[in-house]
């Protein structure tokens, strides 16, 4: 009896560890190229991250870049920095999936699923359809 006391204990406390670690993506993080910090922020129970630093903020002329490459002509005019680039993010067993990331670069929304390395490192997955048809982009934690 005492055996499954601890076990349910112990199973109780490990379930209680998940619901905290659903926020361990908030923050501040660097893409792989270093180009842009990205704040990842809550609202309600989903995940979205915006352009918060670029490394090169302004155009050739001198002026802030804007959304040119976006297929929407009323967005084309939208400042690249502040931009909501990750959208509608859910936690599930460890990952946070189901949302999408837009890429100014290209213009193109993508699926995408994010996940923790175990060195606190963020796989962030952009696909078309399929997840294994995609590809993953390394951010790390902006310190």
């Amino acid at each position: 009896m005492r055996y499954i006391s601890l076990l349910l204990l112990f199973t109780a406390i490990s379930f209680s560890g998940f619901s905290q670690t659903s926020d361990a993506i908030l923050g501040q993080w660097v893409n792989s190229s270093g180009e842009a910090h990205i704040d990842i922020f809550k609202k309600g129970d989903r995940f979205f991250g915006k352009i918060v630093w670029l490394k090169e903020p302004k155009d050739d002329k001198g002026n802030p870049k804007l959304d040119i490459k976006n297929p929407a002509d009323n967005l084309k005019a939208r400042p690249v920095l502040g931009l909501e680039m990750l959208k509608d993010f859910v936690y599930d067993k460890g990952k946070w999936v189901d949302g999408t990331i837009y890429d100014p670069k290209v213009g193109k929304n993508y699926s995408c699923n994010m996940s923790l390395k175990s060195n606190g490192d963020l796989n962030v997955r952009g696909y078309i359809g399929f997840s294994l048809i995609g590809r993953t982009d390394v951010w790390k934690r902006f310190k």
